[in-house]
C-alpha cells in the first residue's frame, strides 16, 4: 500500500460513506480492509466505501470510460460489493466537486450498475439518473418476529423489497436481514424496505440495507419504495403519461424521487463532505492479516 492514503467523510441524508480518492486505481482494498474503515469504533466508520477511480484505470468500468471519466467502487460496510448506491452516487459527485475535477452542472458516473446522469444544482441538492426500475413477477413475503407482510420486488440495479405497514416500530431493530421467501427471489440477499403513509404521495421508510444493516437513508431504496408505491396507488407514468413525484423521508432526511413516463427515476437530495485526513497505513496493513 502507498505510505500515505488521502481520505474523506461524507453522507446524503445521514448515509456515510468512507470516501478513498485513488484516481489511477493504484490501492488495494482488500474486503477486510474495507470493514475495518467502515467499524464505527475501531475504524473510520460509514455505511460503505467509495473507492474513486478512473473509468478507464479500473477493469470493471473500461468499457463505460467512453460516458464517464469516474468509477464508483463501492462497496458496503462489510467490505462485499455492491451494484449500485443512489446516496453514494450524490457524494461521488459531491467529492469531485469538492476536489476540483468537477463543477456545477451535468456529469455522468460509472456505477457497476451502469453509468447514472448526476447534475448539481447551485442551490446545493444533487440530482441523479438512478435508471429504471424492474418489477420481477412473483410473491414475496417478509418477516419480522411473528409478523409477516407481502413485499413488492423491486430491482433498482440492486434488490429490493418493499413492504408497506401500518407502524415503522413493527421493523423491529433491522440489526439482523429480516427473513424473507422464496428464498429463490433473491439468492444474493436483498434490501428490505419498510413503509408507511405520511400524506397524499408522501410516505416514509426504515430500511435495512445488505451488508450495512438498518442505516439512515438508502437511495435506490426511496427510489423503488417510490415506484412500489405509485403502483399501489395505480399511477404508473408509462401508461398515464404524467410524471409521479413522491417525496420519500427517510430517518437522516428527506429524498424527492420522480420516475418519468419513459420510466426513468431521478432522486433528488442534499449530499455533504464533512472531513478529510489521512489514514493511519500500519494499522490499515494490520486489519488484513
Amino acid at each position: 500500500m502507498s505510505t500515505r492514503i488521502a481520505f474523506l467523510k461524507g453522507h446524503g441524508t445521514e448515509n456515510d460513506f468512507v470516501i478513498v480518492p485513488d484516481p489511477e486505481n493504484t490501492l488495494d482494498l482488500p474486503p477486510a480492509a474495507v470493514a475495518a474503515l467502515c467499524d464505527r469504533r475501531a475504524g473510520i466508520g460509514g455505511d460503505g466505501l467509495l473507492h474513486v477511480v478512473r473509468s478507464a484505470s479500473h477493469p470493471e468500468a473500461r468499457h463505460m470510460a467512453p460516458e464517464a471519466e469516474w468509477f464508483m467502487d463501492y462497496r458496503n460496510g462489510d467490505g462485499s460489493i455492491a451494484e449500485m448506491c443512489g446516496n453514494g452516487v450524490r457524494v461521488f459527485a459531491r467529492y469531485l466537486q469538492h476536489a476540483g475535477y468537477v463543477t456545477e452542472g451535468d456529469l455522468s458516473v460509472a456505477t457497476r450498475g451502469g453509468v447514472k446522469s448526476v447534475h448539481i444544482d447551485k442551490a446545493g441538492d444533487i440530482t441523479v439518473g438512478m435508471g429504471r426500475a424492474l418489477l420481477p413477477e412473483g410473491d414475496v413475503t417478509v418477516s419480522v418476529g411473528e409478523r409477516s407482510w407481502p413485499a413488492r420486488n423491486v430491482n433498482m440495479g440492486n434488490p429490493h423489497a418493499v413492504a408497506f405497514v401500518d407502524d415503522l416500530a413493527h421493523a423491529g431493530d433491522l440489526y439482523s436481514p429480516p427473513p424473507f421467501s422464496p428464498a429463490s427471489a433473491y439468492p444474493d440477499g436483498v434490501n428490505v424496505e419498510f413503509v408507511v403513509d405520511r400524506g397524499p404521495r408522501h410516505v416514509a421508510l426504515r430500511v435495512h440495507e445488505r451488508g450495512a444493516g438498518e442505516t439512515r437513508s438508502c437511495g435506490t431504496g426511496a427510489c423503488a419504495v417510490a415506484v412500489a408505491t405509485a403502483r399501489r396507488d395505480g399511477a404508473d407514468p408509462a401508461v398515464t403519461g404524467a410524471p409521479a413525484t413522491y417525496t420519500v423521508d427517510v430517518p437522516g432526511g428527506t429524498l424527492v424521487i420522480t420516475e418519468r413516463p419513459d420510466g426513468e427515476i431521478e432522486m433528488a437530495g442534499p449530499a455533504v463532505i464533512v472531513a478529510e485526513g489521512e489514514l493511519d497505513t500500519e494499522w490499515l496493513e494490520r486489519s488484513v492479516r
